[in-house]
């Protein structure tokens, strides 16, 4: 019998909606249905992706009579944390001060009616374990303390709420040293293995982008060493391009298998800027680095666009067998006798040197990932993987996520514009054209924004601040990319609507607009995506370039400063905010953000490439024929074809040759 989610807008909401557990929508009506019953709510948050959480869905929700339990006590309300990430993120941080800083999904709560949290955990397992209860365990403690001691729970609630409520943030009124902060960040270093902390490691690519600001040898190695890294190991689909969600262990060698469109669609800009940063001369990391890039584009043109060209939000890491069993990974991993039944004998062997496939495995059962060994020949390597991914595609495939995240097509749309300009790919601009469109046909009425869609249905949440400069910087980008002012005016809708509705007394950004929550979202780290602070400082930034807006520009800076305190502390969790930093820095000494205009009728015309290759972090290319309308004055008197740089009030004598282009592009002002 199916329950209230059937009709979610979300695969993992739906994926509940045949459980014996009365499970309710986050929102008015589950509190108010707790409130008439006069019981507690248990909070239970994943997303589809999430391995634990169908663990735990499997051994406790699909359970009659733990959903007996469940239903008789409580009102159960499930979250999807890509729906609602200010749910999310506050229950969050209420788990991990409960929990010494441990968290993660599927979270699991419990509130009371006006939902207050006074217990919170993460997963929990079907038979108690020396040092976790059982779920059912949890289930009946809290029966009992909800009928002995209530008026306690809740003043132990409403404790928690408070204390949260006095979360500040690091303030200062002075910049970072830059010096002091860039050691902190080689401090983090792994210097055997690449890339920063330890296990479990993540991909930083907003870390990244900052090391790739300035060019300078220290912050480039640092950078460029951690791309190639992670694009050698088995965090990386060797076979079908695209990245996985995180690595495991400290050397990249088995990953969490998720894949993430968030994770693709930065890192897709990291590797297009990473190639950008590398010397011609060497000339076996930029073939690395241009292999990564071009597997990113498709595997999400492969197996993350939907018919009406937006991005979808994950590939789950469990897929079955051939005996039908279930398994993280499965989909991903060799062994040498698969291998050489997909290839042959002598391709088998090569394969195995080159990706490390081992008898007796990488990963689990004698598996192994794949990990990219020494300097192949890449046309037989290409060769090699086209056989590999076509025998792949016989197994049985991950589930995918159709939900549309809003600001993570942000993202991506603005990743394929620098991959098109750059590596001159028009068809990667007409896939960015085609979400950006979806993204004007379902998720924007007037100037709001919806965070999601599903299947075409934008019913759900509002947008987060993440999601109104993620998506306001694709559209300036796209604006800036074909000269059409149209996505120019939309980028200055939303960034319009967005001030009023997120901004902070201290000149910052909340993370979401005010649902009634206890606590209102705002974070300045990065966490795995940019926080909404600096998604909507680089698009204020971005349009205020482009639009004319110098107001944009100033409101940017006062939004920036509320940043420099975590930057100052935390800056490996805050390379968003520490790229913007240098930027700073550099107009600071005389480079400051230029509009490069191309009056060109031809998009890809090799003045504009070049302009996008060649032009400081921070700048705004503008290519459009002459006369177009709707830039402001940047198209004023400019009738030929030529680059005309102006970096504040300053503009450099025209050039019409590429190779001249560097000059004004670097000069100082």
């Amino acid at each position: 019998m199916a329950n209230r989610l059937e009709s979610s807008a979300s695969d993992y909401l739906r994926l509940h909606s045949q459980q014996p557990v009365d499970w309710w929508e986050w929102g008015d009506e589950a509190l108010a249905e707790a409130r008439r019953r006069e019981v507690p709510i248990l909070l239970s948050i994943g997303y589809a992706s999430c391995h634990w959480c169908h663990v735990m869905s499997h051994e406790s929700f699909d359970d009659p009579e733990i959903a007996k339990l469940m239903n008789h006590n409580f009102v159960n309300v499930k979250v999807d944390r890509q729906q609602l990430p200010d749910v999310d993120a506050t229950f969050m941080t209420v788990t991990q001060v409960m929990n010494g800083g441990a968290g993660g999904w599927p979270m699991t709560l419990f509130l009371t009616p006006d939902a207050m949290p006074f217990f919170a955990g993460t997963y929990f397992p079907p038979e108690p374990h020396p040092s976790q209860p059982s779920f059912r365990q949890v289930l009946e403690a809290m029966v009992l303390a909800w009928k002995n001691r209530r008026d306690q729970l809740v003043t132990s609630a409403d404790y928690i709420a408070r204390q949260l409520e006095q979360v500040t943030i690091e303030e200062t009124e002075k910049a970072p040293d830059l010096r002091e902060t860039i050691n902190k960040v080689e401090a983090d270093f792994d210097l055997v293995h690449g890339g920063f902390g330890t296990a479990p490691k993540f991909p930083a690519p907003t870390l990244i982008d900052a090391l790739l600001v300035k060019g300078d040898p220290k912050s480039l190695e640092l950078a460029q060493r951690s791309l190639e890294a992670m694009a050698r190991g088995g965090i990386h689909d060797q076979v079908g391009g695209g990245f996985h969600r995180y690595s495991v262990d400290a050397g990249w060698v088995v990953p969490h298998f998720e894949k993430m469109l968030y994770d693709n669609a930065l890192l897709l800009g990291s590797y297009v800027r990473g190639w950008r940063r590398t010397a011609d001369h060497d000339s076996g990391l930029r073939a690395l680095l241009e292999r990564t890039a071009y597997g990113i584009v498709e595997f999400l043109a492969r197996e993350m666009t939907s018919d009406a060209g937006a991005f979808y939000s994950a590939l789950d890491a469990d897929s079955t067998d051939i005996r039908g069993s279930v398994h993280e990974g499965i989909y991903y991993v060799w062994t040498p006798d698969l291998l050489e039944d997909a290839l042959g004998a002598e391709d088998a062997e090569w394969a195995g040197e080159v990706f490390h496939v081992t008898k007796g495995g990488t990963f689990e059962h004698g598996l192994s990932t794949l990990q990219l060994r020494g300097r192949p020949d890449f046309a037989r390597l290409q060769r090699v993987t086209d056989v590999l991914l076509a025998e792949r595609s016989n197994r049985f495939r991950p589930a995918t996520d159709r939900m549309v995240v809003a600001a993570w097509n942000g993202w991506t749309i603005s990743s394929l514009i620098a991959g098109a300009m750059i590596f001159n790919e028009p068809g990667w601009l007409d896939m960015a054209k085609r979400a950006a469109g979806y993204l004007v046909d379902v998720h924007l009425s007037g100037d709001e924004l919806k965070r999601s869609s599903f299947e075409g249905d934008a019913s759900g949440p509002d947008g987060a601040a993440e999601d109104y400069g993620a998506v306001a910087e694709a559209f300036a980008l796209l604006a800036g990319a074909t000269g059409d002012p149209a996505w120019l005016e939309r980028a200055v809708a939303l960034l319009e609507a967005a001030l009023p509705k997120f901004s902070h007394e201290d000149g910052g950004f909340y993370d979401a607009v005010d649902t009634g929550l206890f606590r209102r979202p705002r974070s300045l780290t990065d966490n795995v995506t940019p926080s909404g602070t600096a998604a909507l400082v680089k698009a204020l930034r971005l349009v205020g370039l482009l639009a004319e807006r110098p107001e944009f520009v100033e409101r940017a800076d006062l939004a920036a400063r509320t940043t420099w305190g975590t930057v100052a502390e935390h800056p490996r969790f805050a390379g968003s905010a520490l790229e913007d930093l240098l930027i700073s820095d550099d107009a600071r000494r005389g480079l400051k953000p230029a509009v490069v205009v191309v009056v060109t009728d031809d998009p890809f015309d090799e003045l504009v490439r070049a302009a996008w290759r060649l032009a400081p972090a921070g700048s705004a290319v503008l290519a459009a024929p002459a006369g177009t309308d709707g830039f402001g004055s940047h198209l004023e008197g400019r009738d030929r074809r030529s680059v005309w740089v102006c970096r504040g009030t300053v503009c450099f004598d025209p050039v019409d040759d590429y190779n001249l282009l560097k000059t004004p592009l670097w000069s100082r002002v």
